[in-house]
């Protein structure tokens, strides 16, 4: 065979050819890349069921395990609406203190010499500005919001006051309550001073009980009479009204899908998605406020129903800021319309999430009705915001606070250490018998360990919180050879059958006795652990183990 000749035009016009066609491939090649780059938007990593598990659960420098986190909610990252609620008051601070000490000084007489020093009218108001000037210089962690006028205490130089406060590094304008007994005495000028204050809820005489009915087994009504009352927590259920009121409005209705017994934090996902699609359609959501609490968080270590709402997040919140309506009241009013009126009520039936909320955006219908019944994960409430309806339906973060009941917990626990703490998380448990996964963590953990690791960075016999899900409550023993330890089983008190918290939750429960269950106590740990000083983090600062397992760093 003749080879071919580089000079020979036929093979000149070939290997012209061969270099145009790899030309234009590459030209080709750059305008496909440039128009990807241009136009491509990264997928929702909500679309990944390992990715929602990530996002999701992922709580800023804490390390829970992923299956027993607790998230972030609208009073802690700061998403509220903007105009605060009526009633709203502005903070206590050092300039306010000062008006109102010239107003006092301008309508009181003083009188010549301190007199008996070893007695102190505590409704003179300049009692109450010593004890305001007080508290702002040691309390830095708060804010206060209003006092009451201070009443006698046991002696006579004593006086109890209570006053309404915000931590600082919650991003809601929930008020919490303190009521303290103080020791006061006489400044040479004779000006009032405060001599000592007590600890958190010592001034007994401040506090405002307030008699509860609770129901008993037999059927009888007694009289119970909490510690403390928090008279703010109004969180009935709102009802339609009236027939008519049901026939005018439009529902948006989720039936119960593959999401429940599922994670709580699956659980919130799916539901904020079902909220913000009724915000998108301008509807009433028809809300269940039946949990399915999972067996992740039980003692039985089985998935248990007929959880409240109410245990663990604010409904009081949640119906101020989003049209909602309960199921049960709902479901009674349409059937007893459907008894008594010949015109049914419209319903659009939808049997798949596939039919997206921008498609049901002109449905008049009365109620438009979502069923889910196709098999996992098809079933799962938050499929209806994927894909294209993410760019359209916005979850209302800013609508979904933890329970008041829960974070008056949390505020007793740091105010029982004058919110002056640190705090260590120790993760543990499963995560530590898994030599596999995290191979130096349960030795990193140990008490040795923790305290050769704590000293170095925690000041000795400060308050340290010791946030763990290890449950032998002796095994930090040897920390308290070194701080003034903390655990959560430190403050039973505050769920038990004495407390505000059971009283409160009792009711809600028909009378019957509401477990302090596993996601409760996570959820009042992590915020107690928000609150510290300083933090020391197990993933981050006790082992150089990755926090999801080995090469997940």
């Amino acid at each position: 065979m003749k080879e071919l000749n580089p000079t020979d035009p036929i093979g000149q016009n070939v290997i012209k050819l061969i270099s145009n066609v790899c030309f234009s491939v590459f030209v080709f090649s750059v305008l496909v890349f440039t128009v990807i780059a241009i136009t491509y938007q990264p997928p929702d990593p909500w679309e990944s069921a390992r990715a929602l598990t990530k996002v999701f659960t992922e709580v800023e420098n804490a390390t829970f395990q992923t299956d027993s986190s607790v998230l972030k909610t609208g009073e802690d990252i700061g998403i509220t609406p903007a105009a605060s609620p009526v009633g709203s008051v502005a903070p206590i601070t050092e300039s306010t203190i000062e008006k109102s000490e010239e107003e006092i000084m301008k309508n009181v007489t003083l009188k010549s010499g301190c007199g008996d020093s070893s007695v102190v009218n505590c409704s003179d108001p300049r009692v109450l500005i010593a004890i305001q000037r007080f508290n702002l210089r040691a309390f830095k962690a708060i804010t206060f919001l209003d006092y009451q006028t201070p009443v006698n205490g046991s002696k006579p130089d004593e006086c109890d006051v209570s006053w309404r406060f915000r931590n600082k590094k919650e991003k809601s304008w929930r008020r919490y309550r303190d009521f303290r007994r103080f020791k006061m005495g006489f400044k040479d000028d004779c000006s009032y001073k405060v001599v000592r204050p007590g600890r958190w809820h010592s001034g007994l005489n401040a506090r405002r009980p307030r008699s509860r009915v609770n129901a008993t087994r037999n059927g009888s009504r007694a009289k119970v009479a909490p510690p403390v009352q928090d008279d703010e927590i109004n969180d009935t259920i709102p009802v339609l009204g009236s027939d008519s009121a049901l026939r005018k409005g439009k529902y948006l209705y989720y039936s119960r899908g593959g999401d429940y017994c599922k994670g709580m934090n699956q659980y919130l996902w799916s539901f904020l998605c079902a909220l913000g699609e009724a915000r998108y359609l301008n509807r009433t959501f028809v809300m269940d406020l039946s949990i399915c609490l999972s067996s992740t968080y039980t003692k039985s270590n089985k998935d248990e129903e007929g959880k409240d709402f109410r245990f663990y997040f604010d409904f009081e919140h949640l119906k101020e800021v989003s049209s909602i309506v309960e199921e049960g009241e709902f479901i009674r009013d349409w059937k007893k319309w459907d008894k008594t009126h010949k015109a049914k009520i419209p319903v659009r039936k939808v049997a798949s999430y596939k039919v997206t909320p921008m498609q049901l955006k002109k449905d008049k219908s009365t109620i438009i009705w979502r069923q889910f019944d196709a098999p996992e994960p098809e079933n799962y409430w938050y499929r209806v915001c994927e894909g294209p309806a993410a760019k359209y339906i916005e979850r209302p973060w800013g609508a979904l606070w933890k329970s008041k009941r829960l974070m008056n917990i949390v505020s007793a626990i740091s105010g029982s250490m004058d919110w002056d703490f640190d705090a260590v998380h120790v993760v543990r448990g499963e995560k530590a018998r898994n030599k596999q996964l995290w191979p130096h963590l349960d030795a990193d953990t140990s008490p040795e360990a923790l305290v050769a690791k704590l000293q170095g960075t925690i000041t000795p016999w400060r308050n340290l919180y010791v946030a763990t899900n290890e449950p032998f409550y002796n095994y930090f023993d040897k920390l308290r050879s070194h701080y003034k330890v903390h655990l959560l089983d430190d403050y039973k008190y505050l769920w038990g059958n004495t407390s505000e918290w059971y009283n409160e939750t009792s009711l809600l429960n028909g009378g019957r006795q509401v477990e302090f269950d596993g996601y409760m106590r996570v959820a009042v740990d992590t915020e107690v652990l928000y609150r510290s000083k300083k933090r020391v983090e197990t993933f981050y600062n006790l082992t150089s183990d990755c926090k999801d397992g080995i090469n997940t760093c």
